[in-house]
């Protein structure tokens, strides 16, 4: 692909997943598309074997960027990060097409274990600010991953996750996450179960109240 027809294909991706763009040409300023182009540089040097030469390019794109990539992940097409300070993407993560990554987003492994080691995000997946995802597993597609969660096991396909660590609160939600960029309005599941303890803490009050009164009646006919 030439590089005219790549960065048409960068502006439609971040037109429709950032209503800041306004040009064509602000493409060549965004840190996700500066870091891709090195990324897809590296991953040919990393496939080949020169390994040393892989990761200079990707570490000199991260000084610049303060995108991470390593050079052996691999990433589909239409790949967007918003902003993008601190991402940081892991050497066995797969991530598939038309994923959506905004800043302090890690894909990470746990401890010093071989093989694949690092997370697989499926398509269409949203993956909002600060979110961890931590080990060897797959995050289905059309999720989406709440600001600030930590997801350390299996998310099943159109799910959405938030919490420490992270708990699927919704389910089939067939809507696909890029084109609904909202990382606000997401279930909170803490307030949830604090509402439910309440409502049922009201209904406890109540019965209560209720035996209290049961009690004073039959005392009184009692001493009649």
């Amino acid at each position: 692909m030439g590089i005219i027809n790549h960065i048409k294909e960068e502006f439609q991706v971040i037109k429709e997943r950032d209503p800041a763009i306004k040009s064509p040409m602000e493409v060549l300023l965004y840190p996700s598309f500066r870091v891709m182009l090195s990324y897809r540089r590296a991953h040919k040097q990393y496939l080949k074997g020169h390994y040393f030469r892989a990761r200079y390019i990707s570490q000199k794109a991260a000084r610049k960027t303060g995108i991470e990539i390593h050079p052996g992940a691999t990433i589909g097409k239409g790949f967007f990060i918003d902003h993008g300070s601190g991402v940081i993407i892991g050497e066995t993560a797969v991530v598939g097409d038309n994923v959506t990554m905004y800043q302090g987003v890690t894909l990470g492994g746990t401890g010093k274990e071989t093989g694949k080691r690092h997370p697989t995000i499926g398509d269409n997946v949203m993956i909002s600010a600060g979110a961890k995802i931590i080990g060897s597993f797959t995050v289905g597609e059309n999720s989406k991953i709440g600001a600030g969660s930590v997801v350390i096991e299996e998310v099943p396909p159109n799910c959405t996750v938030v919490g420490v660590p992270g708990r699927i609160v919704k389910r089939d939600n067939m809507k696909i996450p890029r084109s609904d960029m909202d990382q606000c309005h997401l279930p909170d599941p803490v307030q949830e179960d604090i509402n439910i303890l309440q409502k049922e803490n009201s209904e406890l009050i109540n019965r209560v109240l209720d035996l209290e009164k049961a009690v004073r009646a039959l005392t009184n006919d009692m001493s009649v």
